[in-house]
């Protein structure tokens, strides 16, 4: 469905050339919910922004969607794609819609772009994609502004947007930011609902690692522009293999809010360092500060880790 192999972003700046974004590899199939934790800064939103082909940056590697590279494609071909076959919600509720249209008429501009629907029928459609998404009375909404909607319902209300034109893949940038326990908890049952009706599969980016535990059947975690650890949502939370990893989780509430220590190195000093995590790593050895990790194979997980890599050479 989706194969991201060694998909790197980058930048010119004044200092040079900055790679966010640094030979990320991963494939989400059919039906699959994938989600990517990481810090702020860590690259995930430029990752998205990459596989839509709007990062403004220079992406190389290799992004493949149904098995069509995606890297090159005319605009006319994007416009085939994106919004159609791959749905994206942006970053915070509020700055996705336009504070001076109406809610009915966001939805049906997709449709009528993509689709080719009259404005009746993308109304119609609207109103329907509502109401699949627990609004009473959807035909009352359709007619509201943003600013007449709960933080919730706003986020409902760019689901609605994302896949009203049928899409086979949702991107969903940090969905739970800004809303409070009782939101959050909307969009994680909002997630699940999509799931078991047979909706799009899901890449989805958050820092919000309960969100995550709730709806995902992957996990991969970037740091520093690197995945660091990917593999089954299951195993991930009951035993992490790489250290970053293991002190994400015990920054849970429920472990004691044991955040990791240091702060990730800046873009202008990945390409001197070894690990990426080795100034923050209580394993760190020389070998880390001097040599850059390979993913390695660990069941069905990968890691990017000298220490874990040992292990198992030991094994």
């Amino acid at each position: 469905m989706l194969n991201l192999e060694f998909v790197s972003v980058e930048f010119s700046t004044a200092v040079g050339a900055v790679r966010p974004v640094d030979g990320v590899s991963l494939t989400v199939m059919p039906g699959e919910r994938h989600v990517i934790v990481g810090e702020t800064g860590s690259g995930k939103s430029v990752l998205l922004m990459g596989i839509l082909g709007l990062s403004g940056g220079r992406v190389t590697g290799s992004i493949r969607w149904n098995g069509q590279e995606l890297l090159g494609l005319t605009p006319q071909a994007w416009n085939q794609i994106r919004g159609r076959e791959i749905a994206y919600i942006p970053q915070g509720n509020a700055s996705g819609l336009n504070p001076l249209m109406r809610i009915g008429d966001q939805i049906a501009e997709p449709l009528r772009i993509h689709l080719g629907m009259g404005q009746k029928a993308a109304a119609e459609r609207a109103v329907s994609a509502l109401g699949r998404l627990d609004f009473a009375r959807p035909e009352i909404w359709v007619s509201r502004y943003p600013h007449q909607l709960s933080g919730g319902m706003k986020q409902r209300a760019l689901v609605a947007m994302g896949t009203g034109a049928g899409g086979q893949l949702l991107l969903a940038d940090e969905p739970t930011k800004g809303l409070d326990p009782e939101r959050r908890d909307d969009v994680r049952d909002l997630f699940a609902d999509l799931s078991r009706a047979g909706g799009p599969a899901l890449l989805c980016v958050t820092h919000d690692l309960r969100f995550a535990r709730d709806i995902a059947t992957h996990i991969h975690v970037l740091y520093a522009g690197q995945l660091l650890e990917s593999g089954p949502a299951a195993a991930f939370f009951s035993g992490p293999l790489h250290p970053y990893a293991r002190m994400m989780l015990e920054a849970l509430p429920e472990h004691g809010f044991r955040y990791p220590r240091g702060f990730a190195p800046s873009h202008e000093d990945y390409g001197r360092l070894g690990c990426r995590f080795a100034g923050r790593c209580p394993l760190a050895r020389d070998v880390c500060r001097q040599k850059v990790p390979a993913m390695t194979a660990v069941g069905e997980r990968r890691v990017r880790c000298h220490d874990t890599a040992a292990d198992r050479a030991s094994d």
